[in-house]
């Protein structure tokens, strides 16, 4: 019975699965700096998923609207009632700070998550099928890119309407070309190996082996790349914020906090550090927001790359 126990651990042990997540568990932690990413990363969803509870909000039917305590235009520095002090007109740092990180993630999930989902459909199409399918949405690719990013994103948002909402759309309308390349150059790859004639050869439909066999062997590079582009999403959200097309005053945006203290990112003549607080901090969450995502990118591409995963 004990000999029968230990064979089966031994069994489970070497199981090709199990063997293959345990080694990509040890390459991803193996490096400090995916070390650093993943605290950074688990810092933020920690500070999201309770922020009801570090920053209770005024009003429950709208928590993202910074509280303020006043109408004085110049920003209040740190204190007992403001740790982080106040943006102008007296609006909490502290408090936007915790819900922009909702904000934050909100923006990175959505966008990612279309964006990888429309790439996925048209890329798979492109590189599977090829012919005239693949020529027109390759040339469809070709005019995105041929536009410089912020420059559309801006017009279409004046076109649609400022705010977060039109901000998440027009992200979305963008930023699919880059999966569907990158899957579509990965399909061309495989879609001539021989388990792919055996696929065919079988009788299996096409959908049956693009999802059986096509996805699960070209799927890796478009994971990793959308594991960084989450971080850089939110800097153009920010930045799109930061030019005036974001949410409205008060609302808790990293970069629309940052776009209200433009007039005091240099203090008066005699003091010109003394508004510091107003942009460095937003600015420097923001930048450690999108650092952990591109360490974890970087991470993940250790891990899924054939290239580099057994080096």
């Amino acid at each position: 019975m004990v000999s029968n126990k230990t064979t089966d651990k031994k069994a489970t042990a070497q199981h090709p699965r199990l063997k293959e997540f345990l080694f990509s568990t040890r390459r991803f932690l193996k490096n400090p700096l995916t070390i650093i990413g993943l605290v950074i990363i688990l810092g933020f969803t920690v500070i999201a998923i309770f922020a009801p509870l570090l920053a209770p909000p005024e009003n429950p039917d709208n928590p993202y609207k910074i509280p303020h305590t006043g109408w004085k235009t110049e920003p209040s520095p740190p204190s007992k009632e403001h740790p982080l002090g106040t943006l102008p007109q007296q609006y909490d740092i502290l408090y936007g700070i915790i819900w922009g990180t909702r904000s934050a993630f909100r923006i990175g999930f959505l966008v990612v998550l279309a964006n990888m989902l429309i790439g996925i459909f048209l890329g798979s199409i492109a590189g599977y099928f090829g012919g005239w399918v693949d020529e027109v949405i390759m040339r469809i690719t070709d005019i995105f890119y041929s536009i410089p990013y912020l420059v559309m994103a801006m017009a279409l948002v004046i076109a649609i309407g400022r705010g977060l909402k039109s901000i998440i759309i027009v992200l979305i309308i963008l930023g699919w070309p880059t999966y569907t390349r990158i899957l579509r150059s990965e399909i061309l790859v495989v879609r001539e190996k021989d388990f792919m004639q055996a696929a065919r050869a079988s009788g299996a439909s096409h959908l049956r082996i693009i999802l059986k066999h096509v996805l699960p062997n070209t799927i890796y590079s478009v994971l990793i790349v959308a594991s960084m582009n989450i971080g850089i999403t939110v800097l153009y959200a920010a930045a799109l914020s930061f030019l005036g097309l974001g949410a409205d005053t008060g609302y808790a945006d990293w970069g629309q906090m940052v776009s209200k203290c433009r007039n005091y990112i240099v203090g008066p003549a005699d003091n010109r550090l003394g508004f510091w607080y107003v942009v460095f901090t937003p600015g420097f969450v923001l930048a450690l927001f999108v650092l952990g995502w591109n360490l974890l990118g970087d991470a993940a591409r250790d891990v899924f790359d054939p290239k580099m995963r057994r080096r």
